[in-house]
């Protein structure tokens, strides 16, 4: 079995500066060793060498000494440290433009990036094309390496200051763009102009291509070596990453490292993800630190979402100016050293997937997120399933009773069937926003499935002071009094067939003011959302704008309250957890091996939706499993001592007096042989 298939990750990744090149590398592992760390991921080539290459066309660290790479291999491997190197070939050293220009990426007026000296390369040129794989070689020949990693692999068209220079005409774009699609390369970046759909194509042949290659230069070294990029073609680990930037619009997203490890730890089962917290504030602070309680929240969520943990800083600890979250990561890290082996085998329990909507074209992410965050505030166990692995997914064997498809732009052919598929065989469907409002093709589906022929797709403009009904109590039941919820955007009218049913009417705009002229509302004939049911298939519900979106962006609870009511009216309320723990308590639940699980909780009350707070202390949570095969004990790992739970053979409840952080609890139930 490779190494890294255990999922047993603790990894961390020294990002190194050529002032690094001679740095004191046992006092490194010392470092590590304080982490409790098995993996150490550190530069070895691309921008910079940091090892005497023989290569003409690789630039070494200037001042270096001595081979770092492979004393940090050595080291390493004697502390039981597996070692990953770190690739870069998006850029290269100001020297090399001037002998290769033609490896370069060049804008639209045949200019250059230079940033400080160094400079964007196209993975169309031969530098990325080939001498990558050249630099590659020399190190896995050279060197006992265990892993290798590339950051900003593909096509990067921005520079470190967020300056965005638009896609590459060097001659080999235009070349190999002509020969692929008879085109000429896009002057827009318009997703409607089929120039620049045929190049966005153009982009994913391609990278996939090198990935092809990279993938059969490391087989043909015949050892265990794991290749990770942020790409999930041909490689064995997923990096993502938990990161912040001062500019990056709100809302902040709590969820940052649940939601990177679900969206590949449900989605494929030959490949690991490693969730990278970063450590820095932003790509302009890298030498100060987020808050300690978002550290520990993105690293608990990783652990608690099935992955190892991954943690990274700029440079080596030694020195660094900001060692506040050292002590909380290493504490965490030891955490699991001390009991990996209940983690990185989570097995899921879900009986809800949710889709997550991944295309050459895909929306703003905010309607999906929105769902994410409504199920994780509900306790609702799930999973997510990225669109490109849906069909392989949810096939035959598919497990799940309810499936949510948020707005997507353009389901595939084979998505749609799938789904279809799985409704005919009770499978019940929710969906959301416009999905299946595009071309023919998904508007046949749509009524073929939904029961609902569109008549208009108002644009977000025309929506504005329009609202929702939800009158009927007995679908509505978190709505005792309010009628009315508003919908802000774009909506899709819509006629509905035979089986189709809504409980929810389109209230028009009308004049808003002045306060003496905000009347004139009138119902339509339009539904906010409906359910079909068929005989012998399974419920299809349609919300026809973008829900998650609302509450995404504007947080109002009504959102998020249709879509749970939603889901109630088609499960019949039955779900696979209850909890009368507030939304500010993530909670996790997962099967171990042999009649034991996992029930993780992680205090979020002291994120306010900026600032990460200490968290204050949740009391007296209890929290039911329908179906549990009775509770013989339950053991929270993180304070050493047994916890309430009692059962009636077939339910369990389990009672945690007070939750501070994080708990982990491992149930023992009858189940066990």
């Amino acid at each position: 079995m490779p190494w890294w298939e255990n999922n047993r990750l603790r990894l961390i990744q020294n990002n190194l500066r050529e002032i690094d090149a001679n740095l004191d590398v046992g006092r490194l592992m010392e470092d590590l060793k304080a982490f409790s760390a098995n993996v150490l991921m550190m530069n070895a080539g691309g921008i910079i060498a940091f090892y005497p290459t023989e290569l003409e066309y690789h630039y070494r660290a200037p001042a270096q000494t001595k081979d770092l790479l492979q004393e940090a291999i050595t080291q390493a491997h004697a502390n039981d440290m597996k070692f990953i190197a770190r690739f870069d070939f998006s850029k290269a050293h100001e020297s090399l433009y001037a002998k290769k220009p033609e490896w370069f990426y060049h804008n639209r007026e045949g200019q250059p990036v230079n940033y400080h000296g160094i400079m964007h390369t196209c993975l169309n040129g031969e530098y990325q094309r080939s001498y990558s794989l050249k630099i590659i070689n020399e190190v896995l020949t050279r060197y006992d390496v265990d892993g290798i990693f590339f950051n900003m692999f593909g096509y990067q068209n921005w520079d470190y200051s967020g300056k965005h220079y638009g896609i590459c005409f060097c001659s080999n774009c235009k070349a190999r763009f002509q020969e692929m699609f008879g085109m000429e390369l896009p002057l827009t970046e318009d997703s409607d102009d089929s120039v620049y759909r045929a190049y966005k194509q153009f982009q994913q042949v391609t990278t996939r291509e090198m990935l092809d290659r990279i993938h059969e230069l490391v087989q043909s070294k015949n050892r265990d070596i794991a290749i990770s990029t942020y790409h999930p073609h041909k490689v064995d680990i997923i990096r993502k990453e938990s990161n912040t930037a001062i500019h990056r619009p709100h809302p902040v997203w709590q969820y940052s490292a649940s939601e990177n490890v679900k969206s590949v730890e449900d989605s494929w089962d030959d490949k690991l993800v490693s969730n990278c917290c970063i450590n820095a504030i932003d790509l302009l602070y890298r030498f100060t630190g987020v808050s300690s309680n978002e550290v520990k929240i993105r690293l608990y969520e990783s652990l608690a979402s099935g992955s190892g943990l991954d943690f990274c800083i700029i440079g080596v600890f030694d020195g660094y100016p900001d060692k506040e979250n050292f002590k909380d990561t290493a504490a965490i890290f030891r955490f699991h050293q001390e009991h990996e082996e209940r983690f990185g085998q989570l097995q899921s329990v879900a009986e809800i997937a949710l889709i997550k909507p991944e295309s050459l074209f895909v929306r703003d992410s905010a309607e999906y997120l929105g769902l994410f965050k409504m199920l994780k505030e509900a306790h609702l166990p799930f999973d997510v399933v990225v669109q490109s692995q849906v069909a392989g997914r949810l096939g035959p064997d598919c497990r799940y009773k309810i499936v949510i498809v948020p707005d997507m732009a353009e389901p595939e052919t084979n998505v749609l069937q799938t789904l279809k598929i799985l409704n005919e065989r009770g499978v019940h469907l929710i969906a959301t926003g416009t999905s299946f409002a595009g071309h023919e093709t998904q508007r046949a589906w749509a009524s073929d499935v939904y029961g609902a022929s569109v008549v208009e797709v108002k644009e977000a403009t025309r929506a504005v002071s329009a609202y929702l009904e939800t009158t009927d109590k007995s679908v509505f039941k978190r709505f005792p009094d309010r009628d009315w919820i508003i919908v802000d955007g774009g909506f899709v009218c819509v006629e509905l067939e035979e089986g189709a049913a809504s409980p929810m009417t389109y209230i028009r705009q009308a004049t808003f003011g002045p306060p003496e002229r905000a009347a004139g509302h009138s119902r339509s004939e339009f539904p906010g959302a409906w359910i079909r049911q068929r005989a012998g298939a399974g419920q299809a519900a349609y919300f026809p704008w973008a829900v998650g979106e609302h509450y995404y962006k504007y947080g109002y609870e009504d959102h998020k309250n249709v879509v749970l009511d939603i889901l109630d009216a088609i499960s019949g309320g039955s779900h696979r957890l209850s909890t009368n723990a507030p939304a500010s308590v993530e909670i996790f639940f997962n099967r171990l091996n042999d009649g034991e699980y996992m029930l993780q909780l992680l205090n979020l009350s002291g994120f306010n939706g900026v600032t990460y707070h200490d968290p204050l202390p949740v009391r007296g949570i209890e929290v039911s499993l329908p179906g549990l095969s009775g509770c013989r004990s339950a053991h929270n790992l993180v304070e050493d001592q047994e916890v309430g739970c009692t059962s009636d053979g077939k339910d369990a409840v389990i009672f945690i007096d007070e939750l501070h952080d994080y708990a982990a609890v491992v149930i023992k139930t009858n189940e066990q042989s």
